[in-house]
């Protein structure tokens, strides 16, 4: 005898269309990049499960919402708060809580997602009382020194709308100090440590013969930087903020060559040049077509070695890398290509979102590979990760201008010593 499995029946609940679209738009206002087509899936997926078992509602709609892993722990609040009570922003905490601990996350990941959400299901502020009874003094207390460290050190992936706004003028009012490089000229100065003969005897000419040492320093000049940045779906919320971050650099720097990459390599130099950074990071998504999309981290980096890098990459220029390395199509040439880019600059500095994690390994291919070909290796998730940045550049100044003085010094003993040589020789009767 064969047994029958019975058919779920689904019955048609009033107003479930609204729902679900209302559902999708919540979705969007956290952060999900869902589309009209994706609606109408969670529309048919709703009706042919029903809603009489709220599990097999929550299936059809991951199946058919969830586009990223990440995206599934925004979702899960979404939906428990939506599909429990209509009024639930007003209750938002007391809902929220117990399912996340049933669910086993911790409460440090609830707080940035629960700003997230309320930032996005607030109501709009009422207007302001008329009588004097009704008036409520609040005292706001952003801005103060503990929400400013905290904001510091927060990553941008959760940040609310307004703490992102905060962040792009914190990043707007970044002054770096980038490393400099030894120029073939030099300029009369009392604290210089070369002399200055030519100028010594035109002086003495003109002194009637008394010669005064005169002494030069060296002038110098900032090097070129040159900017990679990774806009593919892995870094989207990193990619806006990189903008500003790559446009302050611009403004305080005479001499940067930006590109973007995801599936393709695009120059943004020109754009990022506006005064306005509003306007330069409009006119980047204009240029830009590959957000959001796949990673090709070698065949980037092949069309930057071939086309760009002697353009961009002389007089001792910096490169930033910023990317997570996870490459969609690893393969045997990202060493190469890595390699050639390292060889081809001073300095080549990885910038990586994913070193937030205190235990982050390099455990993916592209990341193991690239690793290798990189002088230093820093986070770029937070604004005190930008002011640390900042920091490790100009460190790296103090130690070339170190360096380069102890060279200096050292050629100035050997030349000491080559004139003393001679002396002494003839001194003792020998030939130099």
């Amino acid at each position: 005898m064969i047994e029958t499995v019975p058919t779920r029946i689904s019955h048609p609940t009033p107003k479930l269309d609204q729902n679900i679209m209302l559902f999708v738009r919540l979705l969007r206002a956290i952060g999900l990049k869902l589309g009209s087509a994706s609606m109408l899936e969670a529309i048919d997926a709703a009706k042919t499960v029903g809603v009489a078992d709220k599990d097999f509602l929550y299936h059809a709609l991951v199946s058919c919402l969830i586009k990223r892993r990440e995206d599934k722990p925004l979702f899960d609040q979404a939906f428990y708060l939506f599909w429990q009570n209509p009024k639930f922003h007003e209750r938002i905490r007391d809902l929220i809580l117990p399912r996340i601990k049933a669910a086993g996350h911790q409460q440090e990941d609830v707080e940035p997602m629960l700003r997230r959400l309320s930032d996005a299901l607030a109501d709009p502020p009422d207007d302001p009382p008329n009588t004097a009874k009704d008036v409520e003094i609040d005292f706001d207390t952003e801005g103060t020194a503990d929400d400013t460290d905290r904001l510091q050190h927060k990553d941008f992936e959760m940040m609310s709308a307004a703490e992102m706004r905060h962040a792009e003028q914190a990043i707007a009012n970044l002054q770096p100090k980038l490393p400099r490089r030894s120029a073939r000229r030099s300029k009369l100065s009392s604290r210089g440590q070369l002399i200055a003969m030519r100028a010594a005897l035109q002086h003495a000419e003109r002194q009637g013969g008394m010669v005064i040492p005169k002494f030069r320093s060296v002038i110098t000049k900032p090097r070129p930087l040159v900017i990679l940045c990774d806009i593919s779906g892995s870094m989207e919320h990193y990619s806006r903020i990189m903008l500003h971050f790559i446009h302050a650099l611009t403004r305080n720097h005479p001499q940067v060559s930006s590109f973007l990459f995801g599936t393709r390599l695009t120059n943004i130099s020109r754009q990022m040049r506006h005064r306005d950074v509003d306007e330069a990071v409009q006119s980047v998504s204009h240029l830009v077509d590959d957000w959001s999309g796949g990673t090709r981290i070698s065949a980037s980096l092949e069309t930057f070695n071939h086309r760009w890098s002697r353009r961009v990459m002389g007089q001792g220029a910096i490169t930033l890398l910023i990317t997570d390395g996870l490459d969609r199509n690893p393969d045997d040439a990202l060493g190469i290509h890595m390699e050639r880019l390292h060889k081809s600059t001073a300095t080549l500095l990885w910038l990586n979102p994913l070193l937030r994690f205190d235990g982050f390994a390099p455990k993916s291919h592209s990341v193991r590979t690239m690793i290798q070909h990189v002088d230093h290796f820093l986070p770029i998730h937070s604004l005190r990760a930008m002011t640390d940045l900042t920091a490790s550049l100009a460190k790296m100044q103090t130690q070339r201008d170190a360096k380069l003085a102890e060279w200096q010094a050292a050629a100035r003993r050997a030349s000491l010593a080559a004139d003393l040589v001679p002396a002494y020789a003839q001194e003792k009767g020998h030939t130099a």
